[in-house]
């Protein structure tokens, strides 16, 4: 049952979502070709137009991502379908879990196509050697390579969107155990959620500033930060976050199961 209640969320999903894949990946080859004219004024400024574009197509992907998570949530839970939903003989732990698969899957897949166009329209030797040479002081104090360093990076901001994404999930389910007004009491605990779990991993980070006067420095001065220390906090960030989504997401299931006020 969890098979097919995952593959109808990722249908209904990729129905908008796959459309604006397909013009990042187009207005990314479009970028790559124009702007490779550079003696031509008119070529150049319609490169740069595309690359514009692809920006924006950027931009819609993951906006486009987060919308239809939370909107498949809310009619699936909470909407017409609500009342198909309710009535089959699965769990709510399992209809949760259905929602919180199809957003990561959703999401990985975002991100993977957003780094494939960003190579395809920004790709160039003099920008990889940049990054190699910013790079390189980290990857070396972390016994790693470059290409490990990007995908921990890459990692990261993957796990800021995802929390970002169940504390959506958190206002939409306590949203819609109001009276009224249940969209905007979603917003509302969806921003107190989100706001409470960066607070939280401040909070980690100050505390572990405690036992590091580097870290602490953080909070008190300006001043560059050692690699070692972007070392640690690369780590860190991705244990905090990680938890932070496994507390939300035992959280949500401890709501959901206490019942559903459906509209």
């Amino acid at each position: 049952m969890l098979k097919k209640l995952l593959k109808y969320d990722l249908q209904n999903i990729y129905k908008v979502l796959s459309i604006f894949y397909m013009l990042a990946i187009f207005f990314s080859t479009l970028t790559r070709i124009f702007l490779n004219f550079e003696n031509s004024y008119i070529l150049n400024i319609i490169g740069k137009v595309c690359s514009g574009i692809t920006i924006s197509m950027i931009a819609n992907i993951l906006i486009n991502n987060l919308m239809g998570v939370w909107v498949r949530l809310k009619h699936n839970f909470y909407g017409d379908e609500s009342y198909l939903t309710h009535t089959l003989p699965i769990s709510k732990k399992t209809l949760y879990l259905s929602k919180f698969l199809s957003s990561i899957i959703t999401l990985f897949i975002s991100v993977l196509v957003i780094t494939i166009t960003l190579f395809i329209a920004y790709y160039s030797k003099d920008l990889i050697q940049s990054i190699k040479n910013i790079l390189l002081p980290i990857a070396t104090a972390y016994d790693s390579t470059i290409i490990k360093i990007i995908l921990a990076f890459i990692f990261i901001v993957f796990l800021e969107i995802a929390n970002g994404m169940h504390a959506g999930y958190t206002g939409i389910i306590l949203g819609h155990n109001m009276n009224n007004n249940k969209v905007g009491y979603s917003v509302l605990y969806g921003l107190i959620t989100y706001i409470l779990t960066q607070i939280f991993i401040i909070l980690i980070v100050f505390i572990n500033g405690l036992f590091n006067s580097d870290i602490m420095n953080l909070f008190y001065t300006t001043d560059m930060i050692t690699v070692g220390i972007i070392k640690y906090l690369i780590t860190l960030a991705i244990i905090v976050y990680l938890t932070t989504i496994i507390i939300i997401y035992f959280i949500n299931i401890r709501i959901f199961n206490k019942g559903v006020n459906i509209d």
